[in-house]
């Protein structure tokens, strides 16, 4: 961990799934219940990993909604894994997101963060699926910028340019906070952003929900409380 002035930065700006929603939690659930009912037992890992590959793939493509990579994710690790998916199982799986969990320190750190900064949250969602997320963390966000909104998916960077239209401070006043190197830190860093990883998965082998990566943040936590604290020391 390096130390960081936390006071310098007028806005934090969040990714959301991974950094402050349990998404690997939720992905995991929904594709279970596909697998086990084609009899597929793969590890957690396995299915993490064939995840990001599909749904990476599929946001770097042509602009479909969340609910629909959603969809087309989980067919494609169907698909891999010898399990049967309906258009059922698709739609379920696309609306799945607002029954993700919120981690058990996400609420509390962003109210502790507002109180000294404003706060933002880049995401790759649809605007109704992430006002059901925003609810869980108690609608704590000054701006929100969505996939939707930007027509295209981190790590694209026109949600970072959306950002920079919508605030108007410079750069190095705004702290990009995330848990995924390949979505947030390798597009916020080619753009001169202060950057905070919270690694949500240290300890853990592999990259989970996100194709791997490297970049180099200025400063890393395991977790929202630990970053909490740094502020208001």
């Amino acid at each position: 961990m390096t130390d960081l002035d936390l006071s310098r930065f007028d806005w934090l700006t969040f990714d959301c799934y991974g950094t402050l929603i349990d998404w690997e939690a939720g992905i995991l659930a929904g594709l279970r219940q596909v697998m086990a009912r084609s009899g597929v037992d793969a590890s957690d890992d396995l299915l993490l990993e064939t995840y990001a590959r599909h749904e990476a793939t599929i946001e770097a493509g042509p602009y479909r909604t969340y609910r629909e990579v959603l969809g087309l994710a989980l067919r494609g690790v169907g698909a891999d894994l010898g399990a049967a998916v309906t258009d059922e199982d698709a739609a379920a799986f696309g609306g799945s997101v607002v029954d993700w969990p919120a981690f058990p320190d996400s609420v509390e750190a962003l109210a502790t963060l507002h109180v000294r900064h404003r706060l933002g949250v880049l995401t790759n969602c649809d605007d109704d699926l992430f006002a059901g997320s925003s609810r869980r963390l108690g609608d704590p966000f000054d701006l929100v910028v969505t996939a939707q909104q930007v027509g295209a998916y981190k790590p694209s960077l026109r949600g970072f340019e959306m950002v920079f239209d919508r605030i108007d401070v410079p750069r190095d006043r705004i702290l990009h906070v995330a848990q995924s190197l390949f979505h947030d830190h390798v597009p916020a860093k080619r753009l001169g952003l202060a950057t905070v990883w919270v690694d949500r998965r240290h300890g853990r082998q592999g990259s989970g929900a996100t194709p791997p990566a490297e970049a180099t943040p200025d400063l890393v936590v395991p977790d929202m409380a630990t970053l909490a604290a740094l502020a208001t020391r």
